[in-house]
């Protein structure tokens, strides 16, 4: 603890953001690891023209370069039964292909997409709901796809909770997003229901480095190495562990985050760098000068330089075995204007990638836990979802080998 700890009274109740939203972070800190607006995380690259390519044994979208503007929407499936389920994907997949490779909408009212620059990816998921006996699918389901569970402070609202389908839209312009939600709208008419949807953006980066979040912080400084095909089969691509169909996946965490910004503001900057572990300025952590500088705790056992309950040791405490805690992010800010108690309505739409829920998002909670920045953040809404495998081919659609249709995946 630092000597001013003692000067702010605690909000008890409030702890959520990070223990919630598996914090700014991952496992570094809201440098966790990942990116939330660092456009770090980055293999599949975008060709030429700037289309994101489509195919491919992983979906776009997850190792892609972060695009300045994210919209993430679930949905109830109102298929009527198996067949009916495997044309809506066969559709999704179908529109999907179109629409990332920059063909404007059939429906002339529906603004076109500018041009392929947009980078546009669409991300495709599916809910532990979609296995509930309606489609034959109960023994199919990962045993690690699970409702997401409502946390020591959360504050969930059951209709911005879950779902049984997802998708993650990203563009480089915030109505390319929009037209997206639309079209797809359309196409699926009569066999999705929108449940919930949240959208948002990157901060630039200012003047260089990982962008700033709603509370002042770079955010994403440090990240796994989105390059290393190890590194990445080690924390985010689903293996042997799963099902077959769901190999090449990914189980997706997206948490809806309100940040207190008044109470935050109210703090004094020393005191915030305590709490987050870093320099606001700079980003640097507090044992160092740069940004890009790691935190050295083995010289600091007692947290007198970056205290024992601050964000970014909390996050990622860098002791043997917390390695295997590191997840992906790409998480965005949000701002919804005012609450209705007149407060500002800003936030995170926190997101995250990784192999194994267990393992990676409900370790990081669970050291979260009485993590000082909790206090000004609460979590009320989002869900798990397991990303499905990447579209092989022309002829392969979303979720071919769990509905037992365009061979199997072994």
């Amino acid at each position: 603890m630092t000597e001013h700890d003692h000067a702010r009274a605690p909000h008890p109740g409030r702890r959520a953001l990070v223990r919630g939203a598996a914090g700014l972070v991952g496992a570094g800190g809201l440098a966790a690891k990942v990116s939330v607006g660092s456009a770090s995380a980055v293999p599949t690259t975008a060709s030429g023209d700037g289309r994101v390519p489509f195919h491919g044994a992983h979906q776009a979208g997850i190792l892609t370069r972060q695009q300045p503007f994210g919209g993430f929407v679930a949905f109830d499936v109102l298929a009527r039964d198996r067949t009916e389920l495997a044309a809506l994907f066969r559709k999704l997949t179908a529109r999907c292909r179109t629409l990332t490779a920059g063909v404007t909408p059939k429906d002339p009212d529906v603004a076109a997409l500018r041009d392929p620059q947009d980078r546009l990816t669409i991300t495709v998921g599916v809910g532990a709901s979609l296995f509930d006996g309606r489609y034959g699918l109960e023994g199919t389901r990962p045993p690690g796809l699970v409702d997401m569970p409502e946390f020591p402070g959360d504050r969930l609202d059951p209709g911005h909770c879950h779902g049984d389908l997802s998708l993650q839209i990203c563009a480089q312009h915030p109505d390319a997003v929009l037209h997206v939600v639309r079209d797809l709208a359309r196409e699926t008419a009569g066999l999705l229901r929108t449940r919930w949807r949240a959208d948002g953006f990157l901060n630039p980066p200012r003047p260089e480095g990982a962008p700033r979040s709603f509370i002042g912080f770079k955010d994403g400084t440090a990240h796994p190495d989105t390059t290393s095909k190890r590194e990445m089969d080690r924390l985010v691509w689903v293996g042997h562990e799963g099902p077959a169909w769901a190999r090449g996946g990914t189980y997706q965490v997206l948490r809806t985050v309100r940040i207190h910004a008044e109470e935050w503001d109210r703090v004094p900057t020393a005191e915030q760098e305590q709490i987050f572990g870093r320099r606001k300025a700079t980003g640097a952590p507090l044992d160092g000068r740069k940004e890009s500088d790691l935190p050295d705790y083995g010289r600091d056992p007692e947290g007198r330089i970056t205290p024992l309950d601050s964000h970014i040791r909390r996050a990622n405490p860098r002791t043997q075995g917390s390695e295997s805690s590191v997840l992906l992010r790409r998480s965005y800010n949000r701002d919804r204007g005012l609450a209705s108690d007149g407060t500002l309505d800003v936030g995170l739409i926190f997101c995250c990638y990784q192999r194994d829920l267990a393992r990676q998002f409900a370790t990081v909670q669970k050291r979260l836990e009485g993590e000082r920045f909790a206090d000004f953040s609460t979590t009320t809404g989002g869900g798990y979802f397991l990303v499905l495998p990447g579209v092989a081919d022309d002829s392969d659609s979303y979720a071919s080998a769990l509905l037992g249709r365009g061979g199997t995946r072994t």
